[in-house]
């Protein structure tokens, strides 16, 4: 057992690994089938970065967009772009639906995130949202929210009408207690209409690396002028503010899926939403390369892993239960941080907004890509023509 693959043994705990990234070539040369296959993969995430990267930095969709643009000439920027994210989804998802099947409904998921700059504008969001349900036609679809204040009512909207959330951008605890209410809110109001609630699925991704990477920041500037005894409290709490946010958020995950109000759910046919652990590369170079999943594992969640994170845990992780452990020095090492007049609310606030602004401009700019791209393909087709 102990020489199995440490990706594959995650889910010896209860946790789903899911694999933070997708590009065209991983579905077309059989890469995602063994990744599933002999690393344990249940579960895809996607975001704008990650489509930037796989469409603006290879040739693997230049056919694609040029068949578009000859069966739909007037086709703008974005919607070509969810042309060519939806066939990479819809690929996903095929080859994923056998676990989605096995598992009834709880793994096997591919999430689309809505466009970034509809972050802000609630009906909208809902509107994209199922425009995009409707063209991918998968029942293993998993539509990515960012869980803003005006995207809360959206997911709440958005379960009511059977669609599975992935709810993202998520840095505090207070974010994600209110994520959790709107998800519950949402399938009460399908049960109210009379409607199954038994084909909803759903994460909460709250975000690890980049809390630990403001807050280390801000550390390191007070330790500048500190006395020795703060310096040294200062510095043992760099690197822990994550997962101590993280642990405290699984204990309120625990206390509402044990409430009456969710077994009454769970006994109509839902589904607990999961806490997903997104983010989960480590930014800091000294610390370990695996740290942000080797102190994250317990059962009922999902660590959606980026490439180089889930080769270095393929490689030497050490799958262990960890999330409930230390609980009481979670919660000191977050009252400490606020002693030390960190305020970690104002941190996890600015990180949204950053969160939002970033997907936004890598967005903009895989737009502006495929545009390029789309330019090059007419007038190509225009000299051709003369």
């Amino acid at each position: 057992m102990t020489n199995m693959n440490p990706l594959r043994r995650l889910h010896d705990f209860g946790q789903s690994p899911w694999y933070d990234n997708i590009h065209r070539k991983m579905l077309t040369s059989g890469e995602l089938e063994r990744m599933i296959q002999e690393d344990g993969v249940r579960g895809i995430t996607s975001n704008p970065t990650i489509f930037q990267n796989a469409i603006n930095n290879s040739h693997n969709y230049d056919d694609q967009i040029k068949q578009l643009l000859e069966e739909y000439p007037e086709q703008n920027s974005r919607d070509l772009f969810f042309s060519l994210a939806i066939t990479d989804i819809q690929k996903a998802a095929d080859l994923l639906h056998p676990i989605y099947n096995k598992s009834h409904g709880i793994d096997g998921m591919v999430s689309l995130e809505v466009s970034p700059d509809l972050a802000y504008n609630a009906d909208q969001t809902v509107s994209e949202a199922l425009q995009l349900v409707k063209r991918v036609n998968r029942p293993n679809l998993m539509i990515k929210v960012p869980a803003t204040w005006e995207g809360l009512s959206a997911i709440e909207t958005l379960t009511s009408e059977g669609v599975s959330i992935n709810a993202t951008l998520l840095f505090s605890n207070k974010r994600y207690q209110e994520v959790l209410e709107a998800y519950l809110l949402g399938l009460e109001a399908r049960l109210r209409r009379g409607q199954p609630i038994d084909n909803i699925s759903s994460v909460a991704s709250f975000f690890i690396s980049r809390v630990d990477a403001m807050v280390d920041k801000q550390l390191d500037q007070k330790m500048e002028t500190a006395d020795s005894h703060t310096k040294n409290q200062l510095q043992s709490l760099k690197g822990k503010i994550a997962i101590s946010n993280a642990k405290l958020s699984y204990q309120h995950f625990k206390k509402i899926s044990s409430s009456r109000r969710c077994k009454d759910l769970l006994e109509c046919g839902g589904q607990m939403q999961r806490l997903l652990w997104a983010s989960t590369g480590t930014k800091n170079p000294t610390y370990s390369d695996v740290l942000y999943v080797d102190t994250l594992i317990g059962a009922d969640t999902v660590n959606t892993i980026p490439p180089a994170t889930f080769e270095a845990y393929k490689d030497h992780g050490n799958p262990q239960a960890t999330l409930e452990t230390d609980l009481d020095l979670a919660k000191s090492n977050v009252d400490a941080l606020k002693a030390l007049d960190i305020d970690l609310n104002i941190i996890t606030d600015h990180l949204e907004d950053e969160g939002v602004k970033s997907f936004s401009d890598s967005f903009n700019a895989l737009l502006s890509a495929i545009q390029k791209k789309a330019d090059v393909i007419i007038n190509e087709r225009h000299t051709v023509e003369a």
